[in-house]
């Protein structure tokens, strides 16, 4: 490690919150909420899910995107540009709403389906950008090694791989995978504002041991100089996940309306207006997949 770089720590830690059952999912937990904007920004929610039937059937979306990362079952999902796919564990898929898109989220054959999805505030001047949709799967997934540590490199770029989504903001995220006792010091833009999730095992932390389950946050540093977070697993029997996504923080109103985020309580009324008069586009009347990767 460059002796100029400066080891990150977390500035706070939370632990999720479990909702129970709904009329949508089996279960589900919020990583994190949008109850402050401004200490999570550029990042508004991540909600963790398990489901079967009916899942997420056909609603809109506008001004954010959506990143699902599966982590058990398989994911189907479709939207009204026409795209339509199953994802498996590990893999990702990463959905630009912008100016309006509706989308469907289900478990393949009603079976199984266990996800977290985080929403990513768009900018202002991108609220209104072309709705898109980029499947990262196994086959297309940039990743890198470390003795005892494979890292998925999803967006930004990590050691020189470059992560497979194109975004429209400065966002770096990767799913980091850990044997016991390994180590890895993952560099983060000093900018950044970081959040790293433990979805299973236990994870030190920039040096504070998180469980699955919790969220260590470290909040933007001064300067140029570049930053790194130090990530190691103790000592176990089993193999750790941590979910570590940073961007640059917006410094915008946010404004929620149900599934809309935009930056004013008149944006969010003009989304439901112009959903309601069909500017999104049809409904799709899209079968289930007959899924056989």
């Amino acid at each position: 490690m460059d002796e100029n770089t400066r080891q990150r720590s977390l500035n706070r830690v939370e632990t999720r919150q479990m909702l129970g059952p709904d009329s949508q999912v089996d279960d589900k937990a919020l990583a994190f909420a949008p109850n402050d904007p401004t200490l999570t920004d550029p990042f508004l929610i991540m909600a963790e899910d398990w489901f079967s039937s009916p899942g997420f059937e056909w609603h809109p979306h506008r001004g954010l995107e959506t990143v699902t990362l599966v982590v058990d079952g398989v994911l189907e999902h479709g939207d009204n540009l026409g795209n339509a796919g199953a994802l498996e564990p590990g893999e990702v898929q990463w959905m630009t709403a912008g100016k309006g898109i509706v989308h469907r989220e289900l478990a393949y054959r009603n079976e199984h389906a266990h996800t977290f999805q985080l929403w990513l505030n768009l900018p202002r001047a991108k609220k209104m950008t072309d709705s898109r949709y980029q499947d990262l799967t196994r086959d297309s997934m940039r990743r890198l090694r470390a003795p005892g540590v494979v890292i998925d490199v999803h967006a930004g770029a990590v050691e020189g791989v470059t992560g497979g989504a194109e975004t429209h903001q400065p966002v770096q995220g990767v799913l980091a995978r850990l044997d016991p006792l390994a180590s890895y010091d993952l560099a983060v833009p000093a900018g950044h504002r970081l959040f790293a999730h433990v979805v299973s095992g236990r994870v030190l932390v920039g040096g504070r041991e998180l469980e699955a389950g919790q969220t260590g946050w470290s909040e933007p540093l001064p300067g140029e100089e570049p930053t790194s977070l130090n990530l190691s697993a103790p000592d176990g029997d089993d193999p750790s996940q941590v979910l570590v996504y940073s961007g640059t923080p917006l410094h915008e109103p946010v404004a929620f309306g149900g599934p809309f985020v935009m930056n004013s309580r008149a944006e969010i009324q003009q989304a439901f207006q112009d959903f309601q008069r069909g500017d999104f586009g049809p409904v799709p009347r899209q079968a289930r997949l007959a899924y056989d990767r």
